[in-house]
Formats: C-alpha cells, structure tokens, sequence
C-alpha cells in the first residue's frame, strides 16, 4: 500500500489486480528506476528492449483479446500504466502507443490477415507500432488533416506527413490515418515501404526518456489491402484515442505517487531551522492537499475501469479523467518540487523529470481545453468547437 493511500483504496482491488500491479511495479524498480534519470539526461532510452520485456509480461495489448494478448481487465491495465508511469510517462507512453493505439486500431479495426501479421510479433514486442493522426498544422483538429490517400487502380498512393508520433522512429508498422474521396480512412503501413521516413525529433524538454518523431510520405503505394477495412470515418481514430485517454487518467497518478512519495521521504528527513520540513504547518498543509487530490483521482480512475469492463465507459467519462487527473498531477509535482527547494530542480531527484513529462501529457492526446469543451457539449448540449 501506498503511504499516500489515505482512504484505502487498495482494499477495492481485488486480489489478481494487487498481483499484476506487483509486477509491474517489480519490473519498474528493476529495470526502469535506476537508469531513467541517465536516459531522460542523455534523451535515449532502450525502447525496442524494453518492448520486448514488457513483451514477456504481457503488458503490451494486455486489454486485448486473442492474437498472443493477455486479455486482462481495464482496471489492470490501468494499474499497470499507473506503475509504468511511476517510473516515467515516456516509458508508460511505449506501451499506451504500442497497445492503446496501433494494437487497438488493427484489432478493432482490421482485417483477419492484418491482425495475424502485426498482433501477436506486436503483444511480443517484436514489433513496434505507432499511431499517425497529428500533422505538423493540425493537432486538435484532426478533421482538418491534409495527409490524402487517392485510388490508382488497385492501390492506395498516400501523401502528406505526421508529426509528435511516438514510436515512429523504431517502429516497424504505422497506423496512418488520411482523408480519401470517401472520407477518413486508415492504413496499415510498413515503415520499411518505398517513401516512408522518419525523422527523430530532437531538443525535446519533455518526454526525453520516449523516441518521438515525424513521417513523411512521399507518394507512398500501398495495395487495397493496406486499408483497415472496419476504419470508417474521424469516430475511427478517435475511438482509438479514446481508449488510449483511459491509461493516461491512470498513468498519470503514477507520476504524482512518485513525486509525493519522493517528497515525504525527503521532507521527514531535512532539517531546516532545528526541525524536519514535514513538522512545519505550511509544509504540511501542501502534502494533505496533495495526498487528497491524489486519492480523488484514484477513486476518479477506478469509477473509469469499472465502467470499462462493464462496457458502459463513455467518451465524456474518459474526458472528466484525463482534464482531473493530468491536470492534479501537474498540479502536485510542481508544489512537491517547492518543497524540495533547489533539490526540486536536480536529475537526483524524479520531481521536475515527472513535472517536465507532465507537460507533454497535458498536452497530448487532447489538450486540457479540448476535454473540457468534450465535458461542456455534454453538459450543453452545444459544441463550442466551431
């Protein structure tokens, strides 16, 4: 149990999700925690080698059903994103990409013979995936990408470019998404086709322990079986977001835990003005302000699993996640970095690396402000999105 878990929450798993998050958290403490701070200073991190243990575990696709997944529930995969991200939100981005994203495309979306090829080398981890949809002009407006995909006899030629795609400089299959005749479609595509690159993005402040990068496709031929035959229309890739959305609003939690943890352990040991951090009120009243907007968004994420698994989760639901809990978790690394004073600020201590990454996951996958016009339309009934 964690000493932030005031409320108990651990007595509302039960007992095989406590094993998995076990794992999990082993795995991290292992493999994860003592190189990451060199990772994120020198921006690399092993990511195929680390797919390929995750791999072992199971972790990748791990919600997913057949094809080598493990078929685990919601709520354990979010436990695992949660312990993944404890560790780093670059590392836990590895596996959301990978499973949430271009595993969930190709195995909601596609055909029989595309599924047997990626799935099961990709819930290995022999197999990276990433997830194109974000262009260089068109972040939280994807119904205005330009990457187009035109008919040429029996093929699909496909032109344009993707940008902020995690995995794509090591990745081995992109789900691309482009706008047809016919409307948005996606596409299964090699990475070792003729006129796909992919260029690494560097001098990144965030996410440096994540390979991030941009594809260009420069009439890019594909045969008709390239298309997801089931991708229909933005709810396609968007449906993928979504799910992808759940992992964050846990993972999320695992960046805030380690940084109050990390904060606990350091303010009941540092003395200042004959006394530990931890017996001044001011002190104290930052950490029970903390700890409470932890347990809120723990309770947050796990009303979100449940409803997963009783498959009533709807869009809105996992937008009251993301905008509370990447939102609380900001929040609380940057208060626990005060209380570290100019330690805060030291790759000695995970505090600022969570804080750095945190800004990406704001950003990401849907801005705070996107979610909350995603809460407002429900609320209204009117989109202010246009």
């Amino acid at each position: 149990m964690s000493a932030v878990d005031l409320l108990d929450l651990d007595s509302s798993l039960t007992e095989e999700e406590r094993q998995i998050r076990a794992v999990v958290r082993q795995l991290i403490d292992d493999r994860v925690r003592p190189h990451v701070a060199g990772w994120y200073e020198a921006g690399q991190v092993p990511a195929r080698e680390l797919a390929r243990e995750f791999g072992k575990l199971g972790l990748l696709g791990m919600h997913l059903t057949g094809y080598g997944c493990a078929g685990s529930t919601a709520v354990a995969y979010g436990l695992a994103c949660l312990e993944l991200e404890a560790g780093d939100s670059g590392v836990r981005s590895l596996v959301s990409v990978q499973g949430s994203l271009a595993m969930y495309a190709i195995w909601r979306y596609g055909s029989e013979e595309q599924k047997q090829r990626w799935l099961p080398a990709m819930a290995a981890g022999e197999a990276i995936g990433c997830f194109g949809l974000t262009e260089p002009d068109h972040g939280s407006d994807p119904a205005s990408m330009t990457t187009r995909a035109r008919r040429d006899g029996d093929d699909w030629v496909l032109t344009g470019a993707k940008m902020w795609i995690t995995n794509a400089p090591i990745a081995d299959v992109a789900v691309i998404w482009a706008r047809t005749d016919e409307g948005v479609r996606g596409f299964a595509v090699p990475m070792d086709t003729r006129g796909v690159t992919a260029r690494e993005i560097g001098r990144k402040m965030s996410l440096r322990a994540s390979v991030t990068g941009e594809i260009s496709l420069d009439d890019v031929r594909l045969p008709a079986d390239a298309q997801l035959p089931g991708a229909i229309g933005l709810k396609a890739p968007l449906s993928c977001l979504t799910e992808a959305r759940h992992g964050i609003v846990w993972g999320a939690l695992g960046a805030a835990r380690d940084c109050l943890e990390t904060t606990l352990s350091y303010a009941t040991t540092r003395t200042q003005f004959g006394r530990p951090l931890a017996g001044f009120q001011l002190t104290q009243a930052k950490l029970a302000d903390m700890a409470v907007e932890w347990n809120k968004g723990y309770l947050l994420a796990l009303q979100l699993g449940r409803l997963a698994d009783a498959g009533k989760l709807r869009p809105e639901q996992v937008s009251v996640g993301k905008l509370n809990n990447v939102r609380e978790a900001l929040a609380i690394a940057r208060q626990c970095r005060t209380i570290l004073g100019a330690n805060g600020v030291s790759g000695d201590y995970p505090v600022m690396r969570h804080a750095n990454n945190l800004e990406s996951v704001l950003t990401y996958e849907g801005t705070s402000e996107i979610h909350q016009l995603v809460v407002g339309q429900k609320l209204t009934g009117v989109s202010a999105f246009t």
